[in-house]
């Protein structure tokens, strides 16, 4: 793989050369491999379709994970966050010890290895919000609820420049892999100060559907704005607001 460097950027295939664009800038590559027909058929490439299949899954996994919190998600996310995801639920799709090599799945595996997941690795929260927060789920009745003392802003939420208020969010959301479906439910406080003096006791809380065997995640954020002429807009266009998973709960 190589970086284009010169004034003109390409893009397509030229001499067996492919040129595309990535977020890391124009690259170029000699196209190449082995023809799609042999990777389905040949028996040489047995691990190569486990490999492929398992991969989809944690793809199509993730999707479910992100349309889930799209509304969360749509205002704490940075640009790598598809394949981020998509990688680290592949590690859980690896520790499935129920299904063979090639059939392993993401529920049937150990996910709380996504439990501190960041969305958005220009505001993580874990080094946003210097507060712990008291994260439950109750199975039975489908609640979940976020938690957090009274503490001041100032001292507690490492905010960027230009802040002058914030919002703690939370959501939770039951994943149908399988059916590739889910239901979700947020929760947030009203745009606070960002000042000295203590917040409120914070205590949020969600639903999904009670008695449900499905997995199911909960995520916590801080969102964060800039008061101009008494309007609150998103700074920076929420590209430093936080959100991570803080719960994973399974039957």
């Amino acid at each position: 793989m190589a970086r284009q460097n010169g004034i003109i950027k390409l893009k397509g295939t030229i001499g067996g050369i492919s040129f595309y664009k990535t977020s890391d800038g124009h690259l170029a590559r000699e196209k190449g491999g082995v023809e799609a027909s042999r990777i389905a058929n040949d028996p040489a490439f047995q691990r190569t379709r486990e490999n492929g299949s398992e991969f989809g899954a944690a793809g199509k996994g993730g999707k479910i994970v992100r349309n889930a919190i799209r509304i969360l998600l749509q205002n704490a996310k940075d640009k790598r966050v598809v394949s981020r995801l998509t990688t680290d639920l592949l590690k859980v799709v690896k520790t499935d010890t129920v299904n063979d090599r090639g059939a392993r799945t993401i529920q049937d595996g150990n996910m709380s290895l996504i439990q501190g997941f960041e969305f958005n690795t220009n505001g993580k929260l874990g080094s946003t919000l210097f507060t712990p927060s008291v994260n439950a789920f109750d199975r039975v009745t489908g609640e979940a609820t976020a938690s957090i003392a009274p503490f001041s802003a100032k001292k507690r939420i490492a905010a960027p420049n230009g802040t002058t208020h914030f919002k703690v969010v939370t959501g939770v959301a039951s994943l149908d892999f399988v059916n590739e479906t889910s239901t979700f439910e947020s929760d947030e406080t009203e745009i606070l100060p960002y000042v000295n003096a203590n917040t409120a006791a914070i205590d949020l809380s969600a639903s999904v559907t009670a008695n449900s065997d499905l997995p199911v995640i909960q995520v916590l954020g801080i969102e964060f704005y800039q008061e101009v002429n008494g309007a609150m807009y998103p700074l920076k266009n929420g590209s430093y607001n936080a959100l991570s998973i803080v719960k994973v709960d399974t039957v």
